[in-house]
């Protein structure tokens, strides 16, 4: 459920028209469920909804070719982030979410230097760190306002 959850977000996200005139950029409103599923889920369980919603989300947008920064940024991004929930607490996981993003761009950032082999896109890394950051600011307070709502669900 949370894998089709997240796959509608970035759907709808897709329909929404990028404030920012720098490529790349966006909210990342599927990462809200990757945030939750990573403090509440096993590491397979994350890594297996993050992996479906990568390839039915390439597969919907019509976009394979961003796939391969798509998954360098989320493998970097998910595994940090299954590190840091043992560092960092359940009320502080909008602070795991911002050192995710980190490393979700820096994935990105990563696979388009391997892929172009041009040295002048480190030029743009700031800009995506900034952004990153609000974004996973954004996500994880997000997140955390999902979780008590998801447990009051639970208890009626």
């Amino acid at each position: 459920m949370l894998t089709a959850v997240s796959l509608i977000l970035f759907i709808v996200e897709l329909q929404i028209p990028s404030p920012f005139p720098i490529p790349g950029i966006k909210l990342g409103l599927a990462n809200i469920i990757t945030v939750y599923a990573v403090y509440h889920y096993r590491a397979a369980e994350t890594a297996m909804m993050v992996a479906v919603r990568l390839l039915l989300g390439a597969l919907f947008s019509g976009n394979f070719a961003a796939l391969i920064y798509s998954v360098t940024g989320s493998t970097l991004c998910l595994a940090g982030m299954l590190l840091l929930r043992f560092v960092i607490d359940e009320k502080h996981l909008w602070l795991a979410s911002v050192f995710g993003a980190v490393l979700h761009n820096t994935g990105q950032m990563a696979a388009a230097l391997a892929l172009t082999q041009t040295l002048g896109l480190l030029a743009y890394y700031p800009f995506l760190l900034v952004a990153g950051c609000l974004a996973g600011l954004f996500t994880g307070l997000c997140a955390q306002l999902l979780i008590p709502r998801l447990r009051k669900i639970k208890k009626e």
